[in-house]
Order: C-alpha cells, then sequence, then structure tokens
C-alpha cells in the first residue's frame, strides 16, 4: 500500500501555478452555465436556512420564549414584523454568502464551477484568503460583475477578478479530479 504525501503549501502553491499556466481563463458562456448550477444549489441552501430559523422562531413564540406581541400566532407576527424578515433574509444571506466563501477556500470551486471545470486561481504569488473571498463576492454584485468579461475579451476577467486579483481558469478533466474535498 503506498502512503499518500501531503505537499506543504509551498508545493501545493508552485503546483497550482502551473496548472494556472497551463489553463486558459473561462469565458462568459462557462461563467454563465456554473453561475445557473450554483444559483440553484445556493437556493436550496437559502430554502434549508430559512425553514430551521423560522421552526425555531415559531417553536420559540408557541412556548412563550418569545413574546408574540400582541399576535394570535407566530406566523402572523413573522409576516407583518419588519424586525424578523429582517433578521430571517440576514440569516439566509449569511448561509448563501458561507456557501460560496467554503466552496471557494475549500478547493477554489463551488460545486457549479467543478461540473463546468472552473476554477479560482490568484494572480498574485499570494495564495486566496478569506479576505480575498469576500472581497470577490461582494464584487461579483450577485453574478452582474461577470458580464465585465463580455467587454474584456482580452483578457477574460471579470470585476470580481480584477478587485480581488484572482482569475477563473477552464480546466482540464485531469485536473478537474483533484481531491481538496
Amino acid at each position: 500500500m503506498v502512503k499518500k504525501v501531503k505537499n506543504t503549501p509551498t508545493e501545493q502553491t508552485n503546483q497550482s501555478s502551473q496548472q494556472a499556466e497551463q489553463s486558459a481563463r473561462a469565458g462568459f458562456v462557462r461563467r454563465l452555465a456554473a453561475m445557473i448550477y450554483d444559483a440553484l444549489v445556493a437556493t436550496a441552501v437559502g430554502m434549508c436556512a430559512a425553514m430551521v430559523l423560522i421552526v425555531v422562531l415559531v417553536v420559540s413564540l408557541k412556548n412563550g420564549w418569545l413574546d408574540l406581541q400582541g399576535y394570535s400566532e407566530p406566523n402572523q407576527l413573522l409576516g407583518e414584523s419588519v424586525m424578523y424578515k429582517t433578521l430571517i433574509q440576514v440569516w439566509v444571506g449569511l448561509w448563501v454568502a458561507g456557501f460560496f466563501l467554503w466552496f471557494w477556500k475549500r478547493g477554489g470551486q463551488t460545486l457549479g464551477m467543478r461540473a463546468w471545470r472552473l476554477r479560482i486561481y490568484s494572480t498574485t504569488d499570494e495564495p486566496v484568503g478569506w479576505g480575498r473571498l469576500v472581497l470577490r463576492l461582494i464584487a461579483s454584485l450577485g453574478g452582474i460583475g461577470t458580464l465585465l468579461v463580455l467587454l474584456d475579451v482580452k483578457n477574460k476577467q471579470s470585476l470580481q477578478d480584477r478587485l480581488a486579483q484572482t482569475e477563473v481558469l477552464k480546466l482540464t478533466k485531469e485536473q478537474n479530479n483533484h481531491k481538496s474535498w
């Protein structure tokens, strides 16, 4: 039996740099396909997150742990209260953002990116950290930042790529089969 030795961070960075040099930047259509796939997964994540919080709130309101504020049923309060609506929206937003950030940090790919053989790489010598990933997420403007790829035919970089100093590359089937998760 062969024991697999984990690469050092420097060796991993060198391998990532070599892969990046061998790959071309992803075009708009491939990015769009991955975004549609990820939107479906992110919607499911958001729905599950909302369901969990709403169940917790309803149970808490029914048992008197939280005040019904004069309403007879929890669903009336949750439907009309700006505070509870905002709480649920922020909760869902954090889970959806966490979905993207976690997958980008773990392997440079979301599920949609993996299906379409795309991966995020750093355009600098620094590894892509949490700060750059958050900047990338915000700069994507919910996907609108990717439209810049249509205008930047030569470099194929989106707004989020430019600001976070990253690039999205097309991978070969062999490169896409890495086991980083």
